[in-house]
């Protein structure tokens, strides 16, 4: 799948129009550097690819609330935010063929009613938009990964993609198991893989059990119950002995069939309320996690700053905005079994209320029941031994379904494992394919020959880089990334395995300028893939042909929103 244009709208007034074109295709920003007041960082070319992120199904905010914009985020925030502006962004199956398939996807800033989420002129609601363009673009309809992890790394815009090659997801968030998943999906190996969703699961039952550590373990229990049957076997044989009329026995067998019901659920509520405490608690410790500076305060301390100090990096409050961010779709995560419980709770604690009435009458009537004392110290210390029992059997109870729930998790995670190591000879046959074409390309970008690596050693396959020499301090991380995105959609061609033909790579002027003309000259010609670059004109080095690449120029006179 390739960029086939973009546009920006106003109502029906388009603001730009860029069409891609294969190989390629430079954002020039044409601030020169010879006005100190002059960065070349608030024109707008990274939002180009963070508008492309937005149309597959990105959440948009990184396109506001970017040190791009310094001054003038409010702005544009507003703009396309109160104004009607929409995103068009056009893909197509063959960028080489004109009749290709095409599809248009459309998406603006409002919310609710207001809000436009189309493909192909159709709408579709937030989890339907993502499932549908994750079917058009990679032929599949499994769960996981899901479409923003997949194309992960082919937008690189935000920090993390810009300093990892692989693992390119939101920090503090994912798992090995995660990436797993995700890693084995882009080598074609698509497999019903849950493993994460199980371990988060088996990790909760864990916690229960530590929780139900503090009042005893299962071998204490079942110590106690044996003693606690033993008393109860033996105050029933003794109460035989005593002559009770029908009545009087009949209420005490249903007063302790309710005070065995009231102990079953008083343990079901103690459960209930240690899940959502673990709940709560892993929800506070998230959200102590979120940084609260003033981000404002920051945002003028950094303009004071620009004005002594032209070159200072502004990425602080973008890494924290962003850290928020992936903080807070987690606690989304963890807490959306919270109303299921409460609702249970409020349930169980209603029924509660009512067998604690039962029980209050039941007393009434067997206190004033004209009986023997001794029978009614050994109906008393029976009761004492039901509730014992009822308390240890359903502990007992607890930590046999818990354990239970663990063996269960721990079989399908088993399965899953064995499942995924029956394919560890394609799996390493699949590497093997794309490393051939990865040292290839990275030798001849930076010298090194790069390749990635598999290991299962510890039950969850993870993948790593490295390289031939022995030296993984040679060459650029950027040119890394770009020699392994390359050498995917090349790969990913000789197989037949869907995938976006396009990368977006922010900051390549941090490559050395004679990998920048390989880069561009050689090696993205040789691959049928568009590679889309928001660079400085400065940068770039004065022997390439910057005319046949640039697809969109912009500067402090011509922004990209031209606000």
């Amino acid at each position: 799948m390739f960029l086939k244009s973009l546009i920006i709208q106003n109502g029906f007034t388009i603001i730009r129009e860029i069409k891609f074109k294969k190989g390629i295709n430079l954002i020039i920003d044409e601030t020169k550097n010879n006005s100190k007041t002059s960065s070349g960082n608030n024109v707008g070319k990274t939002t180009v690819l963070r508008l492309i992120d937005f149309c597959l199904d990105g959440n948009g905010e990184n396109i506001y609330k970017d040190p791009e914009f310094n001054k003038n985020n409010i702005a544009v925030e507003n703009f396309i935010k109160q104004e009607n502006v929409s995103i068009k962004l056009t893909l197509i199956e063959d960028i080489g063929d004109s009749f290709s398939k095409t599809f248009t996807i459309e998406r603006n800033f409002k919310k609710a009613k207001d809000r436009i989420q189309k493909i192909n002129g159709i709408d579709y609601k937030n989890t339907e938009f993502s499932t549908k363009l994750k079917e058009l673009i990679f032929r599949t309809d499994s769960r996981l990964p899901t479409l923003r992890q997949l194309i992960s790394k082919n937008i690189r815009d935000e920090k993390n993609k810009l300093i990892n090659t692989i693992r390119v997801l939101a920090p503090n968030v994912i798992t090995d198991v995660t990436y797993e998943t995700l890693h084995l999906f882009w080598f074609g190996i698509d497999i019903n893989l849950s493993k994460d969703q199980f371990i988060r699961e088996r990790n909760l039952e864990l916690k229960i059990q530590a929780r139900l550590k503090k009042d005893s373990n299962l071998p204490q229990i079942n110590q106690a119950l044996l003693i606690a049957n033993k008393r109860t076997d033996e105050l029933i044989a003794l109460k035989k002995k005593f002559d009770v009329n029908e009545d009087f026995e009949n209420e005490l067998v249903l007063l302790n069939k309710v005070r065995k019901e009231i102990n079953l659920l008083i343990s079901g509520i103690s459960r209930l309320e240690i899940r959502k405490e673990l709940i709560q608690e892993s929800k506070k410790d998230l959200e102590s996690n979120k940084a609260n500076i003033d981000l404002e305060e920051i945002k003028n301390l950094y303009a004071r700053a620009k004005v002594l100090i032209p070159n200072l990096q502004k990425n602080f409050s973008d890494v924290l905005v962003f850290h928020n961010g992936m903080v807070e779709k987690k606690i989304q995560f963890i807490t959306e079994e919270l109303p299921s419980i409460e609702s249970e709770l409020k349930k169980n604690q209603q029924n509660l209320k009512e067998l604690l009435q039962t029980e209050k009458r039941l007393s009434d009537i067997i206190s004033k029941s004209n009986t023997y004392e001794d029978f009614q110290k050994v109906i008393d210390e029976l009761n004492i031994f039901y509730e014992r029992k009822g308390v240890l059997e359903e502990q007992k109870r607890s930590w046999e379904l818990s354990i239970q729930n663990i063996k269960t998790i721990d079989t399908k995670i088993e399965a899953i494992n064995r499942e995924i190591t029956s394919k560890d000879e394609l799996i390493q046959k699949r590497i093997a394919e794309f490393n051939s074409i990865f040292s290839e390309i990275s030798s001849r970008l930076d010298g090194v020959h790069s390749l990635l690596s598999a290991d299962n050693s510890e039950g969850v396959y993870k993948f790593s880089m490295s390289n031939v020499e022995g030296n993984p301090g040679t060459g650029s991380k950027k040119s890394q990334m770009a020699s392994f995105d390359l050498a995917y959609i090349k790969f990913a061609d000789s197989i037949d395995l869907p995938c976006l033909h396009f990368v977006l790579q922010d900051q390549i002027e941090n490559v050395h300028s004679n990998q920048i003309t390989n880069l561009l000259t050689e090696i993205v010609e040789e691959v049928n893939c568009q590679y889309v670059l928001p660079v400085l004109r400065d940068k770039l080095p004065k022997d390439i042909e910057i005319q046949t690449m640039e697809i969109l120029s912009l500067s402090e006179n011509d922004k990209l929103f031209k606000i």
